[in-house]
């Protein structure tokens, strides 16, 4: 079992919220996360899920009847198959806000689902638990975002560095737990191909009622292949042959499974930043290549792929990390409107800018580094630092506040080399070139 790093803060919740919301991407974890909060508890939470026929049942012929019979600490999985029962739930908060009363686990965020958010305002606390990251693979507590906002004489953290064949083997598994445990790829292309089809099938038809699902894998496989773009839905729904107003509702479904994540733009206004586009990201890198049909072997006869996968792979480790580190921060892109571009923009708490640049190359040159200088002018004195994260094996200043380094320092932190042995085994598998 993966420790996951976002369990510290799931126990703060619960203990002083009389209800968390644990959400995420079906089979990241949730289920297992939660039964780990009993280890070693004199009681254990009650567990109920409504993906189970006969609960859901029950649950939705009498919600209230279902929660007052809970007389201690539950765990309601897939919660949001019964939007009766969140009302029912406000009552019982109510009546008793003793302190971690209900663990909510469910595959749609409650932001996008009306009934929970409104029931039960101020009684909640959200949580997104995502796929593993490389640092929960590894057993090491990442502290890259916590280094880069904090001051410029600590140093990023430690990491082997790793080659670019292994990085990319690292994005092409993603971190669905069922996944990374599978060495072969094929393997793993099998279970990503099932999981898509699950997801629409089931989770796609309970959120809401569709016209046709015939669209959505043709949906998901143009926005895989656009990955880490800024959004144009225009030419999206376009290219998917759907209207305007149907994209925007199919979009905030795969949004409510979290199945794809907007980052928005960072401006100097902040007021600009709601009108420009944001950036999208699907949520697994493993998923984005089974989607867009890239592999190892691809990568390498087609290597302009290579960096729209890492983009998104250093963006959703970003996003992971971001959950339990001790600074918080918030995360952006940045786009001029000369075109040059940041991939990622953390903003801290205090107004720090750190920038970060994702090259699938070895080697860098100061061309590399246009869009963090442009950053840098533009924030002023907000500018902390930039970094661009590459395949090569290096720290290397590129004048004052900027430096390249490994991508691997994502999951890097001081002394974690002797705790690598807990990662699975990362086969690479590389067919040789033909023709």
């Amino acid at each position: 079992m993966y420790e996951r790093h976002l369990e510290r803060r799931l126990r703060a919740a619960l203990s002083d919220t009389p209800a968390v919301f644990l959400g995420g991407p079906r089979q990241a974890g949730k289920s297992t996360l939660a039964a780990r909060l009993d280890e070693g508890e004199a009681s254990r939470r009650r567990y109920l899920t409504f993906d189970d026929a006969a609960t859901l049942a029950a649950a939705s012929a009498d919600p209230q009847g279902f929660v007052d019979q809970l007389d201690g600490p539950a765990v309601l999985d897939e919660v949001q198959r019964v939007p009766a029962i969140f009302l029912a739930l406000k009552r019982a908060i109510d009546r008793d806000r003793r302190h971690g009363r209900f663990l909510l686990t469910g595959s749609a965020n409650p932001l996008v689902a009306p009934a929970l958010a409104e029931s039960l305002a101020g009684r909640l606390e959200i949580l997104t638990l995502w796929p593993l990251s490389q640092g929960e693979l590894l057993g090491v507590h990442e502290g890259f975002i916590d280094g880069l906002l904090g001051e410029l004489s600590m140093r990023l953290p430690d990491a082997r560095p790793e080659g670019r064949v292994q990085v990319l083997a690292r994005a092409l598994r993603g971190g669905y737990p069922e996944v990374v445990e599978r060495s072969d790829p094929e393997r793993r292309r099998d279970w990503l191909a099932a999981y898509a089809s699950a997801l629409l099938l089931r989770d796609v038809r309970d959120l809401a009622q569709v016209e046709s699902l015939t669209a959505f894998p043709r949906l998901l496989a143009l926005i895989a292949t656009r990955a880490g773009g800024a959004l144009n839905a225009a030419d999206l729904g376009r290219a998917a042959a759907v209207p305007y107003a149907t994209l925007r509702r199919y979009m905030a479904l795969l949004e409510a499974l979290h199945l794809i994540l907007p980052v928005p733009a960072w401006s100097s206004n902040a007021s600009s930043r709601l009108v420009k586009a944001p950036r999208l990201l699907v949520t697994d890198p493993g998923l984005l290549a089974h989607l867009a049909g890239w592999s190892l072997e691809r990568l390498d006869q087609q290597p302009g792929f290579a960096g729209p996968l890492l983009e998104s792979f250093v963006g959703m480790e970003l996003v992971k990390q971001l959950g339990w580190a001790r600074t918080r921060a918030t995360l952006h892109w940045y786009r001029a409107h000369g075109g040059r571009e940041v991939d990622y923009v953390l903003e801290g708490d205090d107004g720090r800018l750190v920038g970060i640049e994702v090259k699938a190359s070895v080697g860098l040159s100061d061309s590399d580094f246009a869009g963090l200088r442009e950053l840098a002018a533009l924030a002023g004195r907000r500018f902390h630092r930039g970094v661009v994260l590459y395949t090569g094996q290096e720290v290397l200043p590129f004048g004052e506040r900027l430096l390249a380094a490994p991508i691997s320092t994502l999951w890097g932190r001081g002394g974690a080399a002797e705790k690598r042995a807990a990662e699975p085994p990362l086969r690479v598998v590389r067919k040789p070139r033909t023709g």
